[in-house]
């Protein structure tokens, strides 16, 4: 079981850009999945998160700039990012609690994707 982000790049500043984490392998539900961040010398945030039900709930700094969405039948997560700016730049990572069936036994785990780095700039 593994989450693939993918989307990031340089951007500049009051750009655009979309961020896409997949879950796959043995899943069997994907829950609450959301896409944190770290810039270089600072803790690693939580930008935005999803619950299953589709209930969202975003880092102050993000509130109007960035929408995050899921397409449960991807099992995938997204982070539409607009109106960047330069203090959005960091290292982006999503992560999922995810249910696997094993046999007859199911399992559920947070895993976390690779990180996909953003960078805001003239």
């Amino acid at each position: 079981v593994q989450l693939q982000a993918s989307g990031g790049g340089s951007v500049q500043p009051g750009g655009s850009l979309t961020l896409s984490c997949t879950a796959s392998g043995n899943v069997f539900t994907v829950g609450d999945m959301g896409w944190y961040r770290q810039a270089p010398g600072k803790q690693r945030e939580l930008v935005a998160e999803v619950t299953s039900g589709g209930r969202t709930n975003y880092v102050d700094s993000a509130k109007g700039r960035f929408t995050i969405s899921r397409d449960n039948a991807k099992k995938t997560v997204y982070l539409q990012m607009n109106n960047v700016k330069s203090e959005d730049t960091a290292d982006y990572s999503c992560k999922a609690e995810v249910t696997t069936l094993q046999g007859d036994q199911l399992h559920t785990l947070y895993i976390w994707g690779q990180g996909t780095q953003v960078t805001v700039s003239s």
